[in-house]
């Protein structure tokens, strides 16, 4: 799967700071455990490479990424150590150039149009929107979106379990990063089952699945709506569930609506985008 859509697909970025590379395994399998197989390590400690290189040898269910990354040399760094994807606050165009020439698939921050055109130029389509908080959150993202048509962000910074229901469901939104599924505190203190029942949390706030009660029972149907289709897909597959894609319904590119494969007690099940 491409490394884009696989983020997509968890949703969640969990950004994990470890200070001791021996956390990083446990962090890991913790995220795993809820349901999220993607995440970031940031680059602001000593134990970052191997950190990194600890998770991309012991763990090949996750996906590992490097975050903050301010240097081309910290970019090299950290794709030997393993990161297959790298993550930066601001746009530093060495680093992006070297990973779009490298093929690593690459998130700068960018928040205004000007960083959003550079980021295109070296032809990029997912950005990081960082610090989401401070620059406007979804309003903001919603009306760089205008001119913008063909990007989507990843927002970082203010995304937390009570808001990020809200930021999945924007159509703008790639996926969403945050360290409150896996806090600083946590992992030094070895609370590695919060982690679990945290990310299991988060996934369930994200996907915001709830039974459309218009439906139930209406010519055989059942619909379920969700913030984000393609998420909610991601989920059924990962369960073994299949969609019926012939038919999908689109609005602007997106998906609003299809069928899954096969009956359920009887009842024809369908996803409504929220």
């Amino acid at each position: 799967m491409d490394i884009l859509n696989r983020l997509a697909g968890a949703g969640i970025v969990p950004v994990a700071v470890l200070d001791n590379a021996g956390d990083a395994v446990p962090t890991a399998n913790a995220l795993l455990a809820g349901g999220i197989d993607v995440m970031e390590i940031t680059f602001r400690t000593a134990a970052a490479r191997d950190s990194i290189a600890a998770v991309a040898e012991s763990c090949p269910d996750m996906l590992v990424g490097a975050g903050t990354v301010l240097t081309l040399d910290q970019c090299k760094s950290a794709v030997e150590a393993g990161a297959k994807f790298i993550v930066s606050p601001g746009f530093d165009r060495e680093v992006v150039a070297w990973c779009v020439e490298n093929g690593v698939a690459v998130t700068p921050g960018c928040v205004t149009p000007t960083e959003i055109t550079a980021a295109m130029e070296l032809g990029l389509k997912v950005v990081k929107f960082f610090p989401a908080n401070v620059y406007g959150g979804l309003s903001a993202m919603k009306a760089l979106s205008g001119p913008f048509g063909t990007v989507k962000f990843i927002p970082t910074g203010g995304v937390n379990g009570q808001n990020v229901g809200e930021y999945i469901a924007a159509p703008f939104v790639h996926a969403v990063g945050g360290s409150w599924v896996c806090a600083k505190s946590d992992i030094a203190a070895g609370s590695f089952d919060h982690i679990t029942t945290l990310s299991k949390q988060a996934r369930a706030a994200a996907l915001g699945l709830e039974v459309a009660p218009w439906y139930v029972g209406t010519l055989g149907q059942v619909a379920v709506r969700t913030n984000s289709i393609s998420l909610a897909l991601a989920e059924l597959e990962w369960r073994g569930f299949t969609a019926a894609l012939e038919t999908a319904k689109y609005k602007g590119g997106r998906m609003t609506a299809v069928y899954l494969k096969g009956e359920f007690g009887g009842f024809a099940v369908h996803l409504l985008q929220k």
